[in-house]
């Protein structure tokens, strides 16, 4: 969601936001702003929308400044506006401040303490830095003001605030939201994401919860609220640069899309010991041995995933599985077995929802696996162990390449369980996996064909559907998904077998319905509900498997194990969403009101 960059160092800091500010637009967002710090005050750039315009307004000031903060902000508080665009400043416009998260009592400090205040927004961050303002007036000490308004704040925070008197230091603090330090030669930078300044350093500190950082350009200092100063080294973030760029693609989602085949080849490579056997964490292997129930917490496409990653579980290591929405489980737990694990799926591994379910369970002392594309995050640090997708940076925020990583793990790690317990199959997953990445490729080189049958399924449409049985119906579902999020068309994915239950009174003459047929025990049963849609009028669109295909069918995958069927039906139905938003000249990117991590219950 939202984005911080922060610099304090002995060059031009303009540059270094703005470029780390487009380096977060994948994220989501909807205004952007920079707050620039020099001998002649405090300069704040503002504007709603993107950061193009942000950089055509900067550039008309000529002012040198070598600190400075800066945001892009995803509307909770207010619309998006200039107005509510951060940075924001106090009353006196000493500080100045960004933030990423949700002040839950910002409402009960407003009445407490700045009842005497104009606020200039609608925004929660507001109230913080009129706070510190309102502080520092009876304290009359900077840090000790910061110190106590961060004390005061209930719910999720990253801040970075300035003082325009004090040309040495950015204050930095954290709750819930992420948040880095990174250290460089005469420099450091703040960032939400380490993507925005890998340009200038790949060495960053972690920071934990309710944590206080005075950045320095010559040095940092981490503190807990108490005071105590932390030692804590640094990490490197292994991470080319180059990863984060779209070269000679259109747009990242696609470069994602081709991307998958080897990324697949990457998983196999880095769970493959020197026997050909699947090398895994014996921790990992013990815990998983030790259950008598996993619980799946996910969110949106990660939750999809978890769906196919059951039927792993319970198909081949006999582990009983359930899959829960984040959001859900976090205020609506069910009875837990006695031994649970929880595995939480989350290609960023910030996922404010997941993160509220697992402080919940540590608290009741159930042990944690968190499957993430960034092993240094928060649900990553806080689980008790962690699987890494290795699947690179994933910019576009309709996620692709995560989702079939996220499956291909969860096969290594069935296969892994089930080998522990002495269960015997004639399945092997890093084989299987080789021929997958192969059938991944195969289809990729079909964009032509895939884009023209977006055009003449998608070209006019209103709405769609997807239908599937077995693991067909959990693609149906990921595949409705990325129809809606980048093309807006309106869809939906449900199982085959339903659609008599209500769903068909929404058939209408030209409706799309798109069917997955990779499930040989289904495979006529749906063929049949895919006739009973075009009785009615509906405009119809088979994806078979090699094997099952029947004259008629509008593309037949290449064939792969039944089981490992997900990770290549849904690479055309990623295209097919792909030129659905392509063709409505739609943002692919970076579509309306989404955002790529979601940091804020």
């Amino acid at each position: 969601m939202c984005g911080i960059v922060g610099y304090i160092g002995r060059n031009d800091t303009k540059e270094v936001l703005l470029n780390g500010l487009e380096k977060l637009e994948y994220r989501g967002y909807d205004s952007a702003g920079i707050a620039t710090l020099s001998n002649h005050g405090v300069d704040v750039f503002k504007v709603k929308g993107r950061i193009a315009a942000l950089r055509e307004k900067v550039a008309e000031d000529d002012t040198f400044s070598n600190m400075g903060i800066g945001h892009t902000r995803w509307a909770t508080h207010g619309a998006p506006s200039v107005e509510n665009a951060h940075p924001h400043q106090s009353a006196s416009g000493r500080f100045t401040i960004v933030h990423n998260g949700v002040i839950e009592n910002y409402q009960d400090i407003r009445k407490q303490y700045l009842a005497d205040v104009n606020l200039a927004s609608e925004t929660d961050t507001e109230v913080i830095v009129q706070l510190v303002e309102v502080l520092y007036g009876e304290l009359n000490d900077v840090s000790a003001a910061f110190r106590k308004a961060i004390e005061l704040l209930k719910g999720s925070y990253a801040v970075g605030l300035i003082d325009a008197e004090d040309q040495e230091t950015i204050y930095v603090a954290k709750n819930r939201s992420p948040l880095l330090v990174g250290l460089g030669d005469g420099f450091n930078v703040v960032a939400s994401d380490s993507m925005a300044t890998l340009k200038v350093t790949d060495r960053y500190l972690e920071l934990e919860d309710k944590e206080i950082v005075i950045v320095n350009r010559d040095y940092v200092e981490v503190q807990k609220l108490n005071g105590k100063v932390v030692d804590r080294d640094p990490f490197t973030v292994e991470l080319d640069a180059m990863d984060m760029e779209k070269g000679t693609y259109p747009h990242f989602m696609l470069k994602e899309i081709e991307e998958q085949p080897l990324v697949i080849r990457k998983i196999i490579q880095e769970y493959q010991d020197e026997n050909d056997e699947i090398k895994l964490d014996e921790n990992i292997r013990r815990a998983m041995g030790e259950v008598d129930r996993i619980y799946i917490i996910a969110a949106g496409t990660s939750y999809h995933a978890g769906l196919v990653g059951k039927q792993f579980l319970e198909k081949l290591a006999n582990v009983p599985t359930e899959v829960h929405i984040a959001s859900e489980f976090s205020y609506n737990m069910p009875l837990l077995s006695e031994k649970p694990l929880f595995v939480f799926i989350s290609q960023s591994g910030e996922t404010a929802d997941s993160r509220s379910v697992l402080v919940k369970i540590k608290e009741l002392g159930h042990p944690a696996l968190t499957i993430t594309n960034v092993p240094g995050s928060t649900l990553s640090r806080e689980a008790n162990y962690t699987l890494h997708l290795h699947a690179g940076p994933e910019i576009a925020v309709a996620s692709t390449k995560a989702y079939t990583a996220q499956i291909a793990v969860l096969a290594i790690l069935a296969v892994d369980t089930a080998k522990a317990k002495g269960l015997t199959f004639d399945f092997n997953p890093l084989q299987e996996l080789g021929i997958v990445a192969n059938a991944m490729e195969s289809i990729t080189d079909l964009q032509e064909e895939i884009e023209q049958m977006s055009k003449d399924y998608f070209a006019e449409t209103r709405n769609a559907f997807y239908i599937g049985r077995g693991m067909d119906y959990f693609v149906a579902q990921e595949a409705s998904l990325k129809l809606k999020e980048i093309s807006y068309i309106q869809a939906e994915g449900f199982a085959g077998g339903e659609l008599k239950h209500g769903t068909i009174a929404l058939i209408e003459e030209g409706t799309p319905v798109i069917a997955l047929a990779t499930q040989e025990n289904v495979n006529l049963s749906i063929r049949g509900n895919v006739q009973e849609v075009a009785a009615r009028g509906a405009n119809t669109c088979i994806i078979s498997l090699k094997g099952l295909e029947q004259e008629g069918d509008a593309m037949v995958l290449p064939k792969v194990h039944e089981l490992l069927t997900p990770l290549v039906s849904v690479v055309p139905m990623q295209l097919l969403a792909y030129y659905a938003a392509l063709h409505r000249d739609c943002d692919v990117d970076k579509p309306r009101n989404l955002a790529k991590s979601v940091t804020v219950e």
